[in-house]
């Protein structure tokens, strides 16, 4: 239960306690007291409490009644039940504890009390928010406390003064850890709650990881309803992986914690592009400056899209139209909305003729730049007269026209375009044949 150094500081002041000048005991109270003091000094907790009960019920107005609330507070801490410790600590604790249990003895009564009473409310699992601020309390007294006790060598009183201070403090972690642990574990969960909770505890304790991970959870949790929030919940996650990725505990794995929050961020961002960024971003404070976003994987893909439109206009209608053809239902799109429509002009590769002089069938294919993909006809455009002369395969041309057929397999879209229309296209004279003379 307690630490060795704070386990011999607290002997202490059980002795200190019983040479101490006596506080009057009522006739048959000595028996009582002395069996729950003995008990105590043995670790027999179970046993005193039924003391102390016995002891309260026949002298409930004795003048040890407060060391009797103090003994109340580390049978039940030592015996599990932290909720029944933290209402008998709330009496004491509303009070002047320094008037409570004055002088050199009173003042390791007060130690002891205040140990007690933090060990419960770190082991109370759903304290009430009276125990919680009775917790916080004594932690903060205890803390504070600086006052070496008689008869605790130098070096001992050291140690339990450290034991004491990483005690408090953990128990402070863990009374503003609650209100966002209580919110999370209602159902449904109140992420709301949750996240603010946290937020708070956070602000006070922005150097623990463990609050950041938390403060993640329930912004996960908030974003199912307002995605927005996805942004700071990988922030929180990066902080704490980049923070203390054990979360406070040594004995954890750091990389389980690491891996979870990079995988958030890929899943969110679609790749690692600006992770090392962020792993930088997140030290600096414990929650996200005003306006942080982090680009999802689709706003990027748009982003390029509208990129791609504004520098590839022609490629870029031909892909929409492309995409639709080849949907499931590119029958019934043709149908409705291609076929017999005029549409604004195209680019592509001429990949076929149907005569080598004086074409009137051209076949195309519309690659996608910057790839080395193989020329597939995809078009095939007729024309209302032939071109003029002999058309070079592998070029790039332009043209508008009008679509009248369609095979989904193998992918072939016909359009009927005027000559006029045709752009770009490098015709050459057709070859001159002549017959030999016999």
């Amino acid at each position: 239960m307690f630490t060795r150094s704070v386990s011999v500081l607290l002997f202490a002041a059980m002795a200190i306690a019983q040479t101490a000048p006596e506080k009057k005991l009522q006739p048959g109270e000595y028996d009582p007291y002395n069996e729950v003091v003995k008990d105590i000094n043995t670790t027999n907790f179970t046993k005193a409490l039924a003391g102390l009960d016995a002891w309260n019920q026949k002298f409930p107005d004795s003048e040890y009644k407060d060391d009797r609330s103090a003994f109340y507070v580390q049978a039940y801490a030592a015996t599990n039940q932290p909720s029944k410790a933290m209402d008998a600590a709330s009496g004491l604790l509303a009070r002047d504890l320094n008037t409570v249990f004055p002088g050199p003895a009173g003042q390791a009564t007060i130690v002891r009390f205040l140990y007690n009473v933090v060990y419960a409310i770190s082991h109370d699992p759903n304290p009430s928010a009276e125990a919680l601020a009775t917790g916080a309390k004594a932690a903060h007294q205890l803390m504070a406390f600086d006052q070496p006790i008689p008869g605790v060598s130098t070096a001992d009183w050291e140690k339990a003064r450290a034991s004491m201070k990483e005690q408090a403090s953990a128990a402070l972690l863990y009374i503003a850890m609650q209100p966002g642990a209580q919110a999370m574990a209602r159902q449904p969960p109140d992420c709301a709650a949750a996240e603010a909770a946290y937020t708070q505890a956070l602000n006070e304790y922005p150097d623990r990881s463990v609050l950041s991970y938390e403060l993640a959870r329930a912004l996960n949790c908030v974003s199912k309803k307002q995605p927005e929030k996805i942004s700071a919940a990988i922030y929180e996650f990066e902080r704490a992986a980049v923070i203390d990725p054990t979360l406070g505990d040594p004995k954890s794995d750091p990389k389980k914690v690491v891996g979870f929050a990079d995988s958030a961020y890929l899943k969110i961002h679609g790749s690692d592009e600006g992770l090392d960024r962020l792993k930088q971003m997140v030290r600096q404070s414990p929650l996200p400056p005003a306006g942080f976003e982090i680009e999802t994987a689709g706003q990027i893909a748009d982003k390029k899209r509208a990129e791609f439109e504004q520098s590839n206009p022609q490629l870029a209608l031909w892909t929409k139209i492309k995409s639709a053809l080849a949907d499931t239902n590119g029958e019934q799109y043709f149908t409705d909305q291609l076929k017999d429509s005029q549409v604004p002009q195209l680019r592509g590769v001429l990949v076929g003729v149907d005569r080598a002089c004086r074409p009137k069938e051209l076949t195309v294919a519309v690659p996608l730049p910057d790839t080395q993909q193989s020329l597939r006809p995809e078009i095939r455009l007729i024309l209302d007269q032939p071109l003029a002369g002999n058309a070079e395969l592998n070029q790039e041309f332009h043209w508008e026209g009008v679509p009248t057929r369609f095979t989904k397999d193998p992918f072939l879209l016909t359009m009927e375009a005027p000559s006029a229309k045709i752009q770009g296209l490098k015709i050459a004279p057709c070859a001159v044949v002549t017959s030999r003379k016999k």
